[in-house]
This record gives structure tokens, C-alpha cells and sequence, in this order.
């Protein structure tokens, strides 16, 4: 993992912004931001997935949801559209916000623009690293937040949510997911969209 002066300053930007995140959740008996847990997460993942990870993958992967409690999904309509609206919207800011970041930490304007590129997920399948990126943002999911999620949806939407989450993945993110600690329901819906 990188550790050179100018990825410091901005790994301590895109975190102090994580911490700012009005959403708590408790992890160790500690209360932390959301966001500060999930960009944790992501980097804890992508140090598995690609141990020797470039600077600027390791920056997009902790900036992948920043400052995203600001635009909350209700923001949007609560349609299929309106998801995907929100979703867009949010790659190209958060992409703005992070890139802008690392110009002022030292990177320079094509390593932001590649930064900016990784958050807004653009070749995947075709780039090693934004592929990594992806299986890296799967791979939270079903560990830190899936078992919350299946609660409020019927199986039938979660058993399509799951499929379409390991078509993302690579084999190498997918073989990461089936190696996971899975019980009870979460294990039982993983099941049936992989053997269904």
C-alpha cells in the first residue's frame, strides 16, 4: 500500500470529510462516522484484492462514497430511474470533490483525472484496476451491509440484486466473496442467486 507524503496529506483530507458524516455506526463498541467505516472497509478489502495497489487506486477506493450522506437517496425520485440518477450524479461529484483534492495534495492533473476516472467505475471489465475497484465496493457490500439490506426488500428483488452483484465481480473478487463468513438468511438468499 502507498504511503508517499503528497498520498498521506490526501488520504487525511478524504478522511477528515469522511468523518464529518452525521451517521454513526457503532464498530468495536465505538461510534464512528458511516462514511469513515465504509472507506475504511473498502482500503481493508482492497489490501486483500491487490495487495501492491498504486496510489491512486488506494485514493479512488477511499473516496469511492465521499461526502455522499449530502446527497441522500430520498433526494431522488424512489424509482428505477431515479436511482439511477442519483447514482450518476453522485460517481461524477464525488469523482470532482476527490480529484480536486489530490491536485492540491501534489498529484497532478492527469493522476487526478485517473483518480476521477477509477470513482466513476469508467472501463470496467477492461481495466485491471477499476475491476478491482468494483469487486472491492461488491465485497463491502455483501459483508458490511447486505444482511441489513435483504431486511427491507422481498427475496425475489435480492436474489436479482445478488446476481447482479457477482456479474460485476471478477473471478478473483468472486472467489474473495465465496470465501466470506456467511449465516442464517444472508447465506441462504447467496445460495439461491449463485446455484438458481
Amino acid at each position: 500500500m502507498a504511503s508517499g507524503t503528497r498520498y498521506a496529506r490526501a488520504l487525511a483530507l478524504l478522511d477528515a470529510a469522511h468523518s464529518e458524516d452525521p451517521n454513526k455506526v457503532t464498530v468495536n463498541g465505538r461510534d464512528l462516522p458511516y462514511e469513515l467505516h465504509y472507506a475504511q472497509k473498502m482500503t481493508s478489502y482492497l489490501e486483500q484484492r491487490m495487495p501492491q495497489a498504486s496510489e491512486l487506486l488506494s485514493l479512488s477506493i477511499r473516496a469511492q462514497h465521499f461526502r455522499r450522506w449530502e446527497v441522500p437517496r430520498s433526494s431522488y425520485p424512489m424509482t428505477r430511474p431515479g436511482y439511477y440518477s442519483w447514482r450518476t450524479f453522485l460517481k461524477k461529484r464525488q469523482a470532482e470533490q476527490a480529484s480536486s483534492i489530490c491536485k492540491d495534495c501534489g498529484f497532478s492533473a492527469e493522476e487526478a483525472e485517473r483518480i476521477a476516472a477509477l470513482i466513476r467505475k469508467e472501463d470496467l471489465k477492461e481495466d485491471t484496476e477499476t475491476q478491482a475497484l468494483e469487486d472491492v465496493a461488491c465485497l463491502v457490500f455483501l459483508d458490511d451491509q447486505f444482511e441489513e439490506f435483504e431486511k427491507s426488500h422481498d427475496e425475489e428483488k435480492i436474489i436479482g440484486i445478488l446476481r447482479k452483484t457477482w456479474g460485476k465481480m471478477s473471478p478473483e473478487g468472486q472467489a474473495m466473496a465465496l470465501a466470506m463468513k456467511m449465516d442464517g438468511r444472508p447465506k441462504e438468499l447467496m445460495e439461491k442467486a449463485l446455484n438458481g
